[in-house]
Formats: structure tokens, C-alpha cells, sequence
């Protein structure tokens, strides 16, 4: 698959991505609907906005996996948020969703690729819930098999005692 149809096959699933999380954040929440996880985004609620969250992280990990044989496996991972970061109020999650994503090698192709996830997802994101746009949706960082092997950078938050990353997705 060429560069240009997978920036247009990001733009055109991130919708489709975001209602799953909703549909799946009701199912966790046993809400009537989709509209009541908005709702509850809205105003902030930390619950739904993990859920959600989750939901979103697991399948871009799984387009990303999908989209490049060299990645090996994708986590998400918390990350103390500065006030300006927080979602919809102090009670919410804080944006964005921080991915690490284990590639054998870290590609320019794959850094746009992660960049065209977070456009349109926080474009989408806005569109849905309402309000203005996040400038990010998602932080994906990347590293490569020196970086886990050496942990070096975000590789040493694969070992790491206090702040292990969640795996959402492997080859």
C-alpha cells in the first residue's frame, strides 16, 4: 500500500474508530448508548474517558500493526498531565493518548503514518464530542530493538517497575 491511500484510509477510519470507543466505553459502563459516554466525556468523567481511551489506543495499534510488518508490538502507557493537558476539566483523562510503539526500526513512513492517526483522530475527536479541537489526540513515540535492547529513552519504560506500559497489540 502506497503512502497517499494510507493517509486516506486513516482519515476515513478515524471516525469509524472513535464510534467503536464509544460503543465499547457503553458496553464497560452498562450505558444505553453511545450518546451517554459523550455525555459523560462532556463532563469530564475519568472512567469513560479511560475506556474510551483504551479502545481507541487498541485499534490504531492494530491499523498501525496492519499498515507496517516492522512494527513488533504496541502499548499504551500513562503519563503525569500538566493542568493545560487535562481533558474536559480537571475530572477528566488527560489527552493525549501516549502510545510506544516497538518497531524493529524506527521509519520516516511510520512517523507519518502515526502523525496522520493523531490529525484525524483529534479532528474527529472534536467533531464528536464538540468543542475545539485538541492539538493531539495521540503521542506516539517510537523505538527500535537498539533502544529496548540498550534501554535507552522511552525502550526503558518496557522495564520499568512503577510505569510499565499496557501491550494493546503484538505481531
Amino acid at each position: 500500500m502506497n503512502e497517499v491511500s494510507e493517509v486516506k484510509d486513516v482519515a476515513g477510519t478515524a471516525p469509524v474508530v472513535l464510534t467503536q470507543a464509544m460503543e465499547y466505553c457503553a458496553q464497560k459502563m452498562r450505558l444505553d448508548s453511545p450518546q451517554a459516554v459523550i455525555d459523560r466525556l462532556r463532563a469530564g468523567n475519568g472512567q469513560a474517558c479511560e475506556y474510551c481511551h483504551y479502545s481507541v489506543a487498541k485499534q490504531v495499534a492494530e491499523s498501525l500493526g496492519a499498515l507496517d510488518d516492522n512494527i513488533k508490538a504496541t502499548y499504551v502507557y500513562d503519563y503525569d498531565a500538566t493542568p493545560e493537558d487535562l481533558c474536559f476539566g480537571e475530572a477528566g483523562r488527560a489527552l493525549p493518548i501516549h502510545l510506544l510503539v516497538w518497531a524493529e526500526r524506527k521509519t520516516a513512513a511510520l512517523k507519518v503514518l502515526a502523525e496522520t492517526w493523531d490529525r484525524a483522530l483529534a479532528q474527529g475527536y472534536a467533531e464528536m464530542i464538540g468543542g475545539r479541537q485538541p492539538a493531539h489526540l495521540l503521542d506516539v513515540q517510537m523505538v527500535d530493538d537498539a533502544d529496548v535492547e540498550k534501554r535507552l529513552g522511552h525502550g526503558a519504560l518496557l522495564f520499568s517497575v512503577h510505569h510499565r506500559p499496557v501491550q494493546v497489540w503484538r505481531r
